[in-house]
């Protein structure tokens, strides 16, 4: 069947072989592939098996060392063993010690909190030029109420005299 200019992914043409098929023997997968299988699982015995050889040879004799290892002894100064810490050796009174950056950010919260807490007392200068705004726009339109309902009252006056 004709696909155009392009050609599909190669990985669009896989079929499965299905249960049944595999039973049958029909399966479409290469004949290699039952060797290579067969192949594995006796290799993957053998390590099995030179695994447990290892172990009865490593309780007779301690470690064999490489080279001369096992003749001289050397400490060298300059290696840096790795410091394995288990979770019941760890102290937890000890505190660790924060970086400069976590501390500034730490510091940076908390005088955010306390500023924050003054703007809400009004103690701050931003908070007392709100405050005035707020009161001046409170007058405003309390001033604007009063002037609406004179007009009002006003213009009711007049329909009453109109009408007498």
């Amino acid at each position: 069947m004709g696909r155009g200019k392009f050609k599909g992914k190669p990985t669009g043409h896989r079929q499965f072989s299905t249960p049944e098929q595999m039973l049958a023997g029909t399966s479409t997968r290469p004949r290699t592939f039952k060797r290579e299988e067969a192949e594995y699982e006796e290799e993957k015995q053998e390590e099995e098996s030179e695994e447990e050889s290892e172990e009865e040879s490593e309780d007779d004799s301690d470690k064999k060392r490489k080279g001369t290892q096992g003749v001289i002894q050397i400490e060298n100064p300059n290696l840096v063993k790795a410091k394995n810490l288990k979770a019941k050796d760890v102290d937890m009174g000890k505190t660790t010690e924060l970086s400069r950056r976590e501390r500034e950010e730490i510091e940076k919260q908390r005088s955010h909190e306390r500023y924050m807490r003054l703007q809400e007392q009004g103690k701050t200068e931003q908070a007392r030029k709100d405050l005035e705004r707020l009161s001046l726009i409170r007058q405003q339109r309390e001033e604007a109420a009063r002037k609406r309902e004179e007009e009002k009252a006003a213009k009711e006056q007049k329909k009453v005299e109109t009408r007498k």
